[in-house]
């Protein structure tokens, strides 16, 4: 969960751009800038989580067709996520009152195919010990905490007003309709502002429940086990300085096992891959106490790498309970600007679900995040094109779609989609470095504060003579990735209307398209 603050009023805007992080004194480690947004919410009264769902006809400027948004009121990272019972459980930070950042609450959401969501009324609301931040959820299926066989268990951070940011775990046992607090809360105390987002899931290996905790501004991960989700111990601290980057925060950690490998996410902000929010990620080993990077004994410093080199994709986690799949969701914005996206009654959308898997590429492990295969339950048939004319190619489609260009390598590419406004977002593949640079301009759309990026740049970690390229276009987002997820930009877009022309200048392509249905009833 966030304590936002404005950060970056030296950032450097040229061609490219870069985020140039200073150090805090040491006198002053962790006191950061006063921003409004966080440090001065209005005031208000907390929402009961039994005050009926809004309602909304889903159909405002700006309106994603394909991606979650509640139907009013602010939101950010995903929380809670858990599978139960042919049920994808989806609660997020929330602010039951209004469309800014505040009175953070866990709503609700749930889907049986990870397209179509119901919202739910509001899961958590604050109490005593303060707000609801991030957190995850986990279904107890041997009753280790007491509350009863398969119970749901939502471990989360109470952030007082006191400044301390606490552990403590709610549970459910009418599949997460109703949740009551223990009351033994907090199950792990605290003192300060940096220590939040539990992420929880059980290791078989060692018999126990290990959380994940982010240390924020501190920087770092700490890791507990519990054999009961109620009395936790402390068991390691990870943490690698990033070269550039000597303040940010550390937030919402995920460590999940693929194969023989463990990997780590981590979301970090400021310091993404251009400036403001973004995700990072690690591979390594853990034996049950301790997390540690490949290569992290030897002399080379451990780099992290970025899972999305767009600027909207944060907080991601994924859903546990899923058995060997390893879905992920994320907060589709950017602390830089997320209180100025031009959306109302709502404010702020979840990217496309993406299926991570770990593969190794060019000597190294590499995380992909393709979409998943559910995207097929809302997308219509293909059109195919064999080639581009030099006029362009018309994409009818009113809502969404994916358009899919394969395109050879043997020379330099630009591809540009289009409206009837004269706006555009452009894309350029340099055939000779395998790289993808997107540019998210005012020629976009509607352009504000720092949202105008005129470099965006990703390998497209590719071999062969050609690459095959999706774009998930929304109303306000384009979401760009290699086919098989080995490169992912997630970008919000305002144009005045839905991009529907297509433009290629460069190598030959093959280009595919299809319409994505509407997934709101």
């Amino acid at each position: 969960m966030k304590l936002i603050h404005t950060f970056l009023n030296i950032c450097l805007v040229c061609c490219c751009i870069t985020a140039t992080l200073a150090s805090c004194s040491k006198d002053d480690d962790y006191k950061q800038d006063y921003n409004p947004l966080i440090d001065d919410p209005k005031p208000e009264e907390p929402t009961k989580p039994d005050e009926p769902v809004p309602s909304s006809s889903y159909n405002e400027q700006y309106r994603p067709q394909i991606h979650f948004t509640p139907a009013k009121n602010w939101m950010n990272d995903p929380n809670g996520m858990v599978y139960a019972d042919g049920n994808y459980h989806l609660f997020y930070q929330y602010n039951p009152q209004g469309n800014d950042w505040g009175n953070m609450s866990w709503g609700h959401a749930t889907s049986t195919d990870l397209m179509h969501w119901t919202e739910q009324p509001v899961a958590l609301t604050r109490d005593e010990l303060g707000d609801i931040f991030s957190g995850s959820a986990v279904i107890d299926k041997n009753n280790t905490a007491g509350f009863g066989a398969n119970a749901m268990v939502a471990l989360y951070t109470s952030a007082g007003s006191d400044g301390k940011q606490q552990q403590s775990i709610a549970f459910s046992t009418d599949g997460g309709k109703n949740f009551t607090r223990y009351t033994g809360n907090p199950v792990i105390k605290n003192d300060d502002d940096n220590l939040r987002d539990p992420k929880v899931f059980w290791h078989e290996a060692s018999k126990q429940w290990i959380m994940a905790l982010a240390k924020g501004w501190k920087m770092g991960v700490e890791f507990y086990a519990s054999t009961d989700l109620k009395s936790w111990q402390h068991q390691s601290t990870f943490f690698v300085p990033l070269a550039g980057r000597p303040s940010l925060q550390w937030e919402c950690p995920d460590l999940i096992q693929m194969g023989n490998k463990w990997v780590l996410l981590v979301s970090v902000n400021p310091g993404g891959p251009i400036l403001g929010s973004g995700m990072m990620y690690f591979v390594g080993q853990f034996d049950g106490k301790e997390f540690k990077a490949d290569g992290a004994e030897g002399t080379t410093p451990v780099e992290p790498q970025w899972l999305d080199y767009g600027m909207d994709n944060y907080a991601g986690v994924t859903w546990s309970n899923t058995g060997d799949r390893h879905i992920m969701i994320g907060w589709m914005n950017n602390w830089s600007y997320a209180g100025a996206v031009p959306c109302s009654p709502w404010r702020s959308a979840m990217t496309l679900p993406r299926e991570l898997k770990l593969i190794e590429h060019d000597g190294k492990y590499l995380l992909c995040a393709p979409v998943v295969s559910e995207i097929d339950k809302i997308a219509g048939t293909w059109t195919t094109r064999h080639s581009v004319s030099p006029d362009g190619e018309a994409i009818d489609a009113k809502n969404a779609y994916q358009l899919r260009l394969t395109l050879n390598l043997d020379k330099n590419t630009t591809v540009t989609i289009s409206n009837d406004h004269d706006e555009q977002f452009t894309f350029d593949v340099d055939a000779t470095t395998r790289s993808l640079t997107a540019h998210r301009t005012s020629a976009t759309g509607k352009s504000f504060g720092t949202f105008s990026i005129p470099s965006l740049r990703a390998p497209l970690n590719v071999t062969g003579t050609s690459v095959t390229i999706d774009l998930f276009v929304d109303q306000s987002s384009v979401e760009l990735l290699t086919g098989d997820g080995t490169m992912s930009m997630t970008n919000l877009v305002f144009p005045t209307s839905i991009y529907n022309h297509l433009k290629v200048v460069g190598a030959g392509c093959e280009v595919q398209y299809r319409p994505l249905n509407r997934i709101w009833q």
